[in-house]
């Protein structure tokens, strides 16, 4: 289901969710400072474009913990909101349930993108 799951997502949800984590990344870079978050807001658009098949595990340290305390109140929160609500709305129907199950893993690493590996 790879190939055909992420062709249908980047379709239906997919598109929408990468160019969120695409346009957070931009204004992370805005700053010299944020350029270290905004690389890995487009590291996390790639898998929001195309997240079947891939696995998030979830780790890190302090550092990792303060990060993503930052990141909470300057873009993660709106990212979560709207990946949750798509899940929803993609569940509804069972043929979305699948897609609605990648928009709440979305949403989870939208809470906690530092110290994150995607395999």
């Amino acid at each position: 289901m790879g190939c055909i799951g992420n062709a249908l997502w980047f379709v239906f949800a997919g598109l929408w969710q990468g160019l969120a984590w695409a346009l957070v990344g931009v204004l992370w870079c805005v700053t010299v400072i944020g350029i270290p978050v905004g690389l890995q807001c487009f590291k996390l658009a790639g898998l929001s474009f195309f997240p079947f098949g891939k696995e998030v595990c979830y780790g890190g340290g302090a550092g990792s913990f303060l990060l993503n305390l930052l990141w909470l109140f300057f873009g993660g929160i709106a990212l979560a909101v709207g990946a949750a609500v798509n899940g929803v709305l993609l569940c509804v129907t069972i043929v979305g349930i699948p897609f609605g199950l990648q928009c709440f893993k979305l949403a989870k690493l939208a809470l906690m993108p530092f110290g994150t590996e995607v395999a």
